[in-house]
């Protein structure tokens, strides 16, 4: 199969215990131009994957030491749990259809049983790349725009966010810590590479690590590193993410997230200036300047003792407060038209994409409980359902947000019986999501909950199956 060039050189993480399998497909997918490692145990491709960051994995769900599905789950877990963009494509020797979807929830990919069609893994990895080829070019703008003045967060005139963005860029020339509250989605990420951007740190790296994506185990080796034979499985020395920011910008996402025991080493390191990497003898001196941020209330967790009030000082520095989308129904208008300009190079054909006034009076109506993230999402949608049209019109939108009530799904089950397992899985996914919609009046953030799945996944699978 003809590989596509963007894919050419990606990395492709092999987890089986079958070593002539673990061959066959390295041999397969090296003849496509990718890159391949293999493990076939649980903690070496844990290992694996920390050292060499795979953004594919063809991971086998029946691992040793027990053989159960439940040692393939945890190794995906911990993957998509570290890095969430990773594409993890399950194998299995079962086909059962729930224990597919229940992986998927999990944030597998792709679900293959055994034994596997070459030509489909070849297909599967092929559309797995294609994927992230397509979100690198998303993240290269939205990278592009959060540098500039001009970047969606920044963009407003609603006095909190004109007070934030200012206290924001008379913050960026000071080494002093900086923390960003607010409600999720309202920007911080983009708040804190403005802080960078307006530093003299500028030109140095800007690292971002999510505290509440890892457990403890994996995050003190993920921002401290360790050396070689520090655990098993730690087949080489990592550095971490702290020496990795050397002289430039640590942003500390969802901080109120992090364990306990993990405050007690991240605020030696604020303190002092050093990190000690896991196994390591000596510590290592880091020059980082720190921007943490939180939707969690800090003060009453320092009340309940679930966070060092220790800590609190030491991150808070400068606290800029992030208005939710509600609170800036004046905004709603610039912010969607940049969203849609932002959207235009990924929709084939698309019109000019202006907003007719029925569809910016029904946005500044809604209630955006996801904030930027929701409004960005709900652009991309709109620019697709308006199909090359010039204008968006209120049918374009979500029904939630052009009032339009879902219809509710019939209660006959869809017949499955000698559908392939992707389309079963596909079926009923559109099910439980119709169920989820149905039961929550259409309220995303909660069906998303219900569903187990976060807000963005979610949306990502109305645009697929068509739900609107």
């Amino acid at each position: 199969m003809n590989q596509p060039q963007e894919a050419k050189r990606e990395l492709v993480l092999l987890v089986d215990d079958d070593g002539a399998l673990r061959a066959s497909f390295r041999e397969l997918l090296e003849a496509d131009g990718y890159d391949v490692v293999e493990a076939g145990r649980p903690d070496a491709a844990l290992a694996t994957f920390h050292a060499r960051s795979p953004r594919v994995v063809v991971l086998d769900l029946m691992l040793p030491p027990s053989g159960r599905a439940e040692e393939g789950a945890r190794i995906l877990e911990a993957i998509v749990g570290a890095i969430p963009s990773t594409k993890v494509i399950v194998v299995s020797g079962t086909g059962e259809t729930r224990l597919a979807l229940d992986l998927v929830r999990r944030g597998a990919y792709d679900f293959l049983q055994k034994p596997v069609d070459p030509d489909v893994l070849e297909a599967v990895v092929a559309r797995a790349t294609a994927r992230l080829a397509l979100e690198d070019r998303v993240g290269e703008l939205e990278r592009g725009l959060a540098a500039t003045a001009d970047a969606p967060a920044l963009l407003g005139r609603a006095p909190a966010f004109t007070e934030a963005r200012a206290l924001a860029e008379k913050a960026a020339p000071s080494v002093v810590p900086v923390l960003l509250r607010g409600p999720s989605g309202t920007g911080k990420e983009l708040f804190a590479r403005f802080v960078h951007e307006k530093s003299q740190r500028h030109a140095k790296p800007f690292i971002t690590v999510n505290c509440g994506a890892l457990a403890a185990s994996l995050l003190e080796s993920t921002l401290f590193g360790h050396k070689k034979g520090a655990f098993t499985g730690a087949s080489a020395d990592a550095p971490g993410l702290f020496l990795a920011a050397d002289g430039g910008t640590l942003f500390l996402d969802e901080i109120g997230d992090l364990e306990r025991d993990l405050q007690v080493k991240l605020l030696r390191a604020l303190e002092s200036g050093e990190i000690l990497p896991v196994g390591a003898s000596k510590p290592v001196f880091v020059d980082v300047r720190i921007v943490s941020a939180t939707h969690r209330p800090l003060e009453d967790m320092i009340r309940e003792g679930s966070f060092r009030e220790d800590l609190y000082w030491r991150i808070r520095g400068i606290e800029i407060a992030l208005p939710a989308l509600v609170d800036r129904p004046g905004d709603i208008g610039v912010l969607a038209q940049h969203f849609l300009n932002l959207a235009r190079p990924l929709v084939p054909r698309a019109g000019r994409a202006v907003l007719s006034p029925g569809a910016l009076r029904r946005m500044e109506e809604h209630a955006w409980p996801g904030n930027l993230r929701e409004l960005r999402h709900e652009m991309q949608r709109a620019l697709v359902v308006a199909a090359g049209r010039d204008e968006i019109l209120e049918e374009d939108l979500s029904g939630s947000i052009a009032g339009r009530v879902p219809p509710k799904p019939s209660p006959a089950k869809e017949h499955l019986e000698g559908r392939t397992l992707e389309e079963k899985i596909a079926a009923l996914e559109r099910r439980e999501i119709a169920d989820a919609l149905s039961a929550t009046g259409n309220n995303r953030s909660q069906a998303a909950q219900r569903l187990g799945l976060s807000r963005q996944g979610l949306l990502n699978k109305l645009a697929r199956y068509g739900i609107g």
